[in-house]
């Protein structure tokens, strides 16, 4: 089994960043495709971003392309979310997962992701 624990969510104003980071725990010895989603109120969990364990293949979500960067430290057993120039829009619950049968490619659907942290919240305000 693998432990996820997200971190670095708050409030922030429109234009802001913040950085969130998700430490794994547990079974961290499978290559794991570890990926980014969020959910609003009233919204369906979406995806965000997803990264290979090598870093060689990285997906973002059209909405966040541009502004957010996906990064991981397998050394530490975390991966990160940089997020810079944020909107309103993307007030949500930021959720980390890993798919332990990912491989060469960053998964982008959450039915295929096995392992959920918590969420943390990130509050974007105008």
């Amino acid at each position: 089994q693998v432990q996820l624990v997200e971190s670095g969510g708050g409030l922030v104003q429109a234009g802001g960043s913040l950085r969130l980071s998700c430490a794994a725990s547990g079974r961290t010895d499978r290559r794991y495709v570890m990926g980014w989603f969020r959910q609003a109120p009233g919204k369906e969990r979406e995806f965000v971003a997803a990264i290979t364990w090598s870093g060689g293949n990285i997906k973002y979500a059209d909405s966040v392309k541009g502004r957010f960067t996906i990064s991981r430290d397998n050394a530490r057993n975390t991966v990160y979310l940089e997020m810079n120039s944020l909107k309103p829009e993307d007030t949500a619950v930021y959720y980390c997962a890993g798919d332990r049968n990912g491989a060469s490619i960053a998964t982008t659907t959450l039915g295929e992701y096995d392992y959920w942290g918590q969420g943390t919240q990130v509050t974007v305000s105008s």
